[in-house]
């Protein structure tokens, strides 16, 4: 069952959402807008301009003191020693048995001060976790939970970094990479990070500032942009998302995260990640294209093994696109398959990542 609406959690740009006439609906226990204009015209905003969404939603945690790095090198599955002050890192939270926890992106704030950000669904688990990890630790380090200080808004498309760089006197960062500066008169901390393939920013503001940024944003022609085209916009480009392609059953090595899991750095969960990787996975998350109508969803089976993690229309490609796990057998690119889509089979074919490519066939 769902959230009841009375205790629905609204980010600080709630009415702001509301005045622009958005449709809400619950996600992760909050109430959240899942458009505005519509997908199409949104998703294509992004694709072909700028768009503002709001991910307030998103959790911060913060971890600092004198053995900070020495603790998120434990429990995070990349090199964290390789993120210099004001860098940023992709990496997976992993159980001992290598099940991914969530996927996560941490900065680098000052020489022992780090800021993590969570995906909504699951930020009260990974504070838990974090805490857990950090007493048994020890000294020297401390784990706070960040999320009531920061709001989130996310920036993007081709001419995202333009736009900002009108509200700002300063250069802003490059991709992966963050500082602290000025926004429409605001204090921000800007970082080079995104989840819609398309350049940008993403900008941590404090609750109380959300809505002049916005406004300064949205005022200078960027498209506010719902939940529901976010979704179509990171699965063009094969971007996990948490409860759909990552879960605890499963680990990074089959969902093709290996690249950000770095075994030798001795985090939780290396030992299994390790074994996976040279045994070899027998299935593989990957990408396909319907080669005819309709759209393959969440838990469509595929015929002869494999099921559908993300499905929907791609506004870019035309077609149903989606991604699936399928035995190492079938997951090679040109691959045909059958998925049951409620009853019906629907052929489609497996493709390489990403799905949309700039200056290709994606004028659907």
């Amino acid at each position: 069952m769902g959230t009841p609406a009375e205790t629905l959690k609204r980010t600080p740009l709630h009415a702001r959402h509301a005045a622009a006439g958005a449709k809400l609906v619950p996600f992760a226990g909050w109430d959240m807008p899942v458009q505005y204009a519509g997908i199409r015209e949104e998703h294509l905003a992004v694709r072909r301009d700028v768009g503002i969404f709001d991910v307030s939603h998103m959790g911060e945690i913060e971890t600092r003191g004198p053995r900070a790095l020495d603790f998120l090198q434990r429990i995070l599955s990349n090199d964290v020693s390789k993120i210099a002050v004001g860098g940023a890192q992709y990496s997976v939270l992993c159980q001992e048995d290598g099940g991914v926890l969530d996927d996560l992106f941490t900065y680098r704030l000052d020489e022992d001060r780090y800021l993590t950000v969570t995906n909504a669904s699951n930020h009260d688990k990974d504070l838990a976790w974090f805490r857990k990890q950090a007493e048994a630790f020890g000294d020297g380090v401390t784990v706070t939970d960040a999320a009531p200080h920061y709001a989130m808004l996310a920036i993007q498309g081709p001419q995202a970094r333009t736009l900002v760089a009108k509200l700002t006197d300063e250069e802003l960062p490059q991709r992966f990479r963050t500082q602290v500066q000025d926004v429409a008169g605001v204090k921000a901390l800007v970082c080079g990070t995104g989840y819609t393939g398309e350049d940008g920013v993403e900008l941590l503001v404090k609750p109380e500032d959300a809505e002049t940024v916005w406004d300064a944003v949205v005022a200078k022609g960027a498209a506010p942009v719902g939940l529901a085209a976010r979704d179509t916009l990171r699965l063009e480009v094969c971007f996990h998302l948490y409860g759909n392609d990552l879960m605890e059953t499963r680990g990074p090595i089959e969902a093709g995260l290996g690249w950000c899991c770095k075994e030798d750095t001795g985090f939780i969960g290396s030992e299994a990640i390790a074994r996976a990787r040279a045994e070899g996975p027998t299935e593989k998350l990957v990408p396909f294209k319907l080669t005819g109508p309709g759209i393959a969803r969440q838990d469509n089976e595929v015929e002869g093994g494999g099921i559908v993690t993300s499905g929907t229309l791609s506004p870019c490609l035309g077609v149903g696109i989606g991604m699936a796990y399928l035995p190492v057998g079938k997951a090679e690119p040109g691959t045909e398959i059958q998925i049951d889509v409620r009853g019906k089979l629907r052929s489609a074919r497996v493709d390489r990542k990403p799905l949309y490519r700039p200056n290709e066939e994606n004028d659907g």
